[in-house]
C-alpha cells in the first residue's frame, strides 16, 4: 500500500480521537507559529517604533489580509474538492484542481492588488487614518501589494497539502516562512532603521519562502494525487467549483474587512487615537487566542471531506462533535487567565499606555465570546467539507451586513465607544447560535442518507 494509500486509510477507519490528534497537533502548532508572528509582529512595532505606527500598520492589515482571503478562496475551495475526491477515488477531478486553483488564484491576485497599490491611500483613509497614522498605513499596505502573488500562491498550495490530510507536512513549509519573518522584522526595523517598511518586506521574504517550499514539494512529486504544478490549463467544471466550493472562505475575510471598517469607523467617531489604539491591540490579542481554533479547522477539514466522499456520515458527525470539544478545552484556559490578569497582554503591546478600569472592562466582554467560537469555526469549515457551502456564506454576510453594519453605526455613538466591545460579543452569540441551528438540522437531513444511496447519486 503506497503513503498516500495508507492516510487516506487512516482517516477512514483508525479511531477518530487518533486521527485528531495526528491531524490537529501539527495544524495547531503552524497556526498557533501564525498567530504568534502576528502578534510578535505587532508587538515589535509597539514596543520598536510607536502607537502611530502600531495604528497605522492596525488599519492596513484588515486590507492587507485580503490576500489571504483569496489565497484561502482557492485553496480551501481545491482543498475540499480534493478531500472529497480522494474519498470517492475521483482521479479525473484530482488531476484538474491544482492547475485550475492556479489559474483562479492568479487572476484574483491581479484584479486586486493592482487597483489596491494605486488607491492605497484613500482605501488607508477609508479605515480612519490621517496625518502620521496614514502616512504609516499607506507604506506597509503598498509594500505588501508588491509581493501579493507570494501571499495569494504560497497560502493555497499549503491548503491544498492540508487538503491531503498532510498536516504536518503543510506546517513544517508553513514554518519556514513565519520563523524567517519572526527573525527579520526586528532586524530591519532597528538596524537597517526602516521602520514600518522593514516589517512588511520581512513579511514578504517570509511568504517568498513559503511559496517555493510548496512548489518544491509538487515538483518533487510528494503530493498523494496526479499533481501538475507548472500546468494552468482550464476546466470550466472544476475552475467553477473551486470558486464555488473556496468562497465562504473569502466571504469570511471579506466580511472581516467590513467589520474593521465600520469598527474603526466608529471608534474615530466617538473615541480618540488611544481608544484606536486600544481596539487595535485587544483585537490582535483575540486573533492570537483564536489560533488554535484555526488549527482545528484546517485538520477537520480532510477528516470530514475524505469520510464525507467516502459516504460514512456517521463519522463524519463524530468528526465534527470530537473537534468542537476539543476547541472548547483548548480556549478555556486562556480565557479565563486573560479575565483574570488582562494587564499583563494589553502591556505586552502597549507598554506606555495608561490603562482605566473601563479598559479592562472592554477587553473581558471583548472576549467573553471565546468559549462558544469552536462551534462557528468549526462550522465553517464543516459546510464546505459536506458540501453545503452556502451556509458559511450566508452566516458570513448575515454577520457583518445584518448586524454588525447598523449595530456598530448605531450603539457607539449614543452609548459610548465600550458598546464597541458588547456589540461584537452579543452578534457572536447570535451567529453561533444560528449556526448550530443549521447543524443540527443538516445532522438530522442530509447526514442521515444512507450510504447505498449517497453512492448512487454521487457527492452534490
Amino acid at each position: 500500500m503506497s503513503l498516500a494509500d495508507q492516510q487516506k486509510t487512516f482517516i477512514l477507519t483508525a479511531p477518530l480521537p487518533r486521527v485528531m490528534v495526528k491531524l490537529a497537533l501539527p495544524a495547531i502548532a503552524a497556526m498557533v507559529l501564525y498567530g504568534l508572528n502576528a502578534f510578535m509582529d505587532t508587538v515589535y512595532i509597539g514596543q520598536l517604533l510607536d502607537e502611530t505606527a502600531l495604528t497605522g500598520v492596525a488599519l492596513a492589515y484588515p486590507l492587507t489580509s485580503i490576500l489571504l482571503g483569496l489565497g484561502s478562496w482557492t485553496g480551501t475551495g481545491a482543498a475540499n474538492l480534493l478531500s472529497i475526491a480522494l474519498g470517492s477515488n475521483d482521479q479525473e477531478r484530482q488531476q484538474k484542481l491544482l492547475a485550475n486553483s492556479t489559474l483562479l488564484g492568479l487572476i484574483l491576485t491581479v484584479l486586486f492588488a493592482v487597483p489596491a497599490y494605486i488607491f492605497a491611500t484613500p482605501l488607508i483613509q477609508m479605515m480612519g487614518g490621517a496625518g502620521d497614522i496614514l502616512t504609516e498605513g499607506v507604506t506597509y499596505f503598498r509594500i505588501t501589494m508588491l509581493a501579493a502573488p507570494l501571499w495569494v500562491y504560497g497560502l493555497s498550495l499549503n491548503l491544498v497539502i492540508r487538503g491531503e490530510g498532510k498536516m504536518k507536512t503543510a506546517a513544517i513549509m508553513m514554518s519556514f516562512g513565519l520563523i524567517v519573518n519572526l527573525i527579520l522584522t526586528p532586524i530591519f526595523i532597528t538596524q537597517f532603521n526602516m521602520g514600518v517598511e522593514g516589517a512588511a518586506w520581512a513579511t514578504n521574504i517570509g511568504m517568498l519562502i513559503y511559496c517555493l517550499a510548496g512548489y518544491w514539494y509538487f515538483q518533487s512529486g510528494r503530493a498523494s494525487f496526479e499533481a501538475n504544478i507548472s500546468s494552468l490549463k482550464y476546466d470550466k467544471d472544476v475552475f467553477q467549483a473551486v470558486l464555488k466550493s473556496g468562497f465562504p472562505g473569502f466571504i469570511i475575510t471579506v466580511m472581516g474587512l467590513i467589520q474593521a471598517l465600520v469598527v474603526f469607523r466608529a471608534i474615530v467617531q466617538v473615541g480618540d487615537a488611544d481608544d484606536l489604539a486600544f481596539f487595535a491591540a485587544a483585537n490582535r490579542i483575540l486573533l492570537f487566542l483564536m489560533t488554535p481554533l484555526f488549527g482545528l479547522m484546517r485538520a477537520l477539514q480532510p477528516i470530514a471531506g475524505i469520510n464525507y466522499g467516502a459516504a460514512d456520515f456517521v463519522r463524519v458527525k463524530s468528526s465534527f462533535m470530537l473537534f468542537v470539544k476539543t476547541g472548547f478545552y483548548l480556549v478555556v484556559p486562556f480565557w479565563i487567565f486573560l479575565s483574570l490578569f488582562p494587564e499583563l497582554s494589553l502591556r505586552m503591546v502597549l507598554p506606555d499606555m495608561r490603562f482605566t478600569a473601563q479598559d479592562f472592562t472592554n477587553l473581558r466582554i471583548y472576549m467573553l465570546v471565546l468559549p462558544i467560537l469552536p462551534i462557528i469555526f468549526m462550522a465553517l469549515t464543516f459546510f464546505p467539507a459536506i458540501e453545503e457551502e452556502k451556509y458559511g456564506s450566508l452566516l458570513g454576510l448575515a454577520r457583518q451586513l445584518v448586524f454588525y453594519l447598523p449595530i456598530m453605526l448605531v450603539l457607539p455613538r449614543f452609548f459610548g465607544v465600550e458598546w464597541v466591545y458588547y456589540a461584537s460579543t452579543i452578534i457572536d452569540v447570535i451567529i453561533t447560535v444560528w449556526g448550530g441551528l443549521i447543524l443540527y438540522q443538516l445532522f438530522r437531513t442530509k447526514l442521515n442518507t444512507s450510504s447505498a444511496e449517497f453512492v448512487s447519486r454521487g457527492p452534490a
